[in-house]
């Protein structure tokens, strides 16, 4: 038996790491998993039933080692701002988890998955950081000891000076407490037991023996989740599949780049398109029996590995840890405070903000800069869906911006000496007949329909100033169609100018391109040539030399 195999045989000691990982993880997940319940509006069981299911089938059928998922904040938000603005129903807002799972696994067997991880990162920092303020904002209620509002953030807002004009005392106090220990227990500590953990016994603690008056969770059924299962009409799948995609793509996003970070700390390569279909079966799965939507969770991910999780057994054994804790504990669930929820929350939605590239907007460029603000700004102030669209639009512009200058500066037109292009001996005189009658315009590289519409104004002008123009594309690896139409314009140009004009190089994928559009039909083939001499000769033949 090889080294190799030996690898792969999965041991006692692979199994008691999968288990302290596991385990572990399932400490962490679990204080956050009762408070996105709660956020959600969907209640605190909720969240178990989403961190359960999404853990172990996406653990389960999955292509990452030792990732771990469960709801998140990202998910969730989405999935509450989803129910308010498209006024779904309990169940209705279970099939838009379905049809999302349903979304993903599409999009990992037909093999795009990886394709999601190209998404811009400003778009993805702008949308965090939105996703990261939106929390904060909504939590600001229940940490306070205000009722949740409707209306998302703005409903929030809305209902801020009233909440702090009725504010209770013992849920603030609650609140402040969670937030300063989730915040400031030591390091070394939290490798004994993790700080949102901490947090949450603490402030459960001072509300059930001090600070009474703060609203607590309440009444959790401590039982398996049953089946939600309604059959949708035609009617409601049309209108439900917009916020579908959207939540399907922010999972898929979340989970492939935590999947680059446990790829970094376990040494292995995840397979994007499976992860897809695990995470796609896992919130399928969590939707059908009333769970939150999730993805694979950063934090989590860390914890685990870092507790000695190796396989994708390390995330199913931390969901049935979760169940374990649902069956026999569920009952302590009930005195937890909401403020402490809250207060665990608001201190998640600081960390998802991206601080690191916010303290360096003033050195990033303009265009970038531009992209992320408005898809920060939209998300915070509009909605998830139109923040991610319009951002996905501007870094596309700013993307074609770019392109533009790049592939102009690989544009070279410039006027031929006659005695150095036309004659090969510089001994003799200036033929003045000759003198810069012809033009060369070489395009080097790519051109796209970035740099179409400057390409064609650019040249243009230079075309008129010549009795014959050399098109040089010896040098060109790439034409789109948009780019392709413009060099037929060119030349249509150089027709009514009366300027003739000579095509030299062509080769390859250039070539078919210009070929498939026609746009050398008119041309005939004694101005089609392959080497600079033959170019020489074609135009000053063309001049009548």
């Amino acid at each position: 038996m090889t080294n190799r195999r030996r690898r792969k045989i999965y041991d006692l000691q692979r199994f008691r790491g999968d288990l302290s990982g596991g385990f572990t993880s399932a400490v962490v997940t679990l204080p956050v998993a009762l408070a996105l319940g709660l956020a959600s509006g969907l209640g605190a069981t909720a969240g178990l039933y989403g961190a359960i299911a999404v853990g172990f089938f996406a653990a389960l059928f999955g292509g990452t080692r030792a990732q771990l998922s469960a709801p998140t904040v990202p998910t969730t938000v989405a999935l509450a701002v989803i129910i308010t603005s498209f006024s779904f129903n309990l169940a209705e807002a279970l099939t838009v988890i379905v049809l999302a799972g349903l979304l993903q696994v599409f999009m990992g067997v037909s093999g795009i998955g990886r394709y999601v991880a190209y998404t811009p990162y400003m778009v993805v920092s702008g949308f965090m950081s939105g996703i990261g303020i939106i929390m904060i904002i909504i939590q600001v209620l229940p940490f306070l000891g205000a009722p949740a509002a409707p209306g998302g953030t703005l409903g929030a807002i809305y209902a801020l000076p009233e909440a702090i004009a009725n504010i209770n005392a013992s849920a603030f106090a609650i609140g402040v407490l969670t937030v300063a220990l989730a915040s400031l227990w030591p390091r070394r500590l939290a490798r004994l037991i993790p700080a949102p953990l901490v947090a949450l016994m603490v402030g459960t603690l001072a509300g059930v023996l001090w600070l009474t008056e703060a609203p607590v969770v309440g009444d959790v059924p401590v039982q398996l989740p049953e089946l939600q299962l309604e059959i949708p009409s035609a009617g409601f799948l049309a209108r439900a599949l917009q916020p579908a995609i959207i939540l399907a793509l922010l999972g898929a996003v979340h989970s492939l780049l935590t999947s680059l970070l446990a790829d970094s700390l376990t040494g292995g390569r995840h397979n994007p398109n499976r992860e897809l279909v695990g995470q796609g079966i896992g919130n399928m799965v969590s939707g059908l029996f009333g769970g939150l939507p999730g993805a694979a969770t950063t934090v989590g991910t860390a914890i685990n590995i870092r507790a000695g999780g190796r396989t994708r057994a390390s995330g199913a054994l931390s969901a049935v840890a979760l169940l374990l804790f649902l069956l026999g504990l569920g009952r302590y669930v009930e005195p937890i405070p909401r403020a402490a929820l809250a207060g665990l929350l608001m201190k998640v939605g600081w960390d998802i903000i991206d601080w690191h590239l916010l303290a360096r907007l003033h050195r990033i460029r303009r265009e970038h800069l531009t992209v992320m603000m408005i898809t920060l700004g939209l998300t915070v102030f509009v909605d998830l869906v139109t923040g991610i669209a319009i951002g996905l639009i501007a870094a596309a512009m700013a993307h074609v911006r770019q392109l533009e200058r790049l592939e102009m500066d690989s544009v070279v037109s410039v006027p031929l000496l006659d005695q150095e292009f036309f004659t090969h001996r510089q001994d003799e005189p200036p033929d003045d007949a000759y003198r810069a009658r012809a033009g060369l315009l070489a395009l080097k590289g790519s051109f796209t329909v970035a740099s179409s519409n400057r390409l064609a104004s650019a040249i243009s002008a230079d075309i008129k100033d010549h009795e014959v123009v050399i098109f040089d594309f010896s040098r060109a690896t790439y034409l789109d169609d948009s780019a392709a139409m413009v060099i037929k314009k060119l030349m249509d140009i150089a027709r009514e100018e009366q300027t003739e004009f000579v095509v030299m190089g062509l080769s390859g994928s250039v070539a078919e391109t210009l070929e498939a559009l026609d746009v050398l039909r008119q041309v005939p083939e004694s101005q089609i040539v392959a080497t600079l001499d033959e170019a020489r000769q074609a135009a000053k033949d063309l001049l009548g030399g």
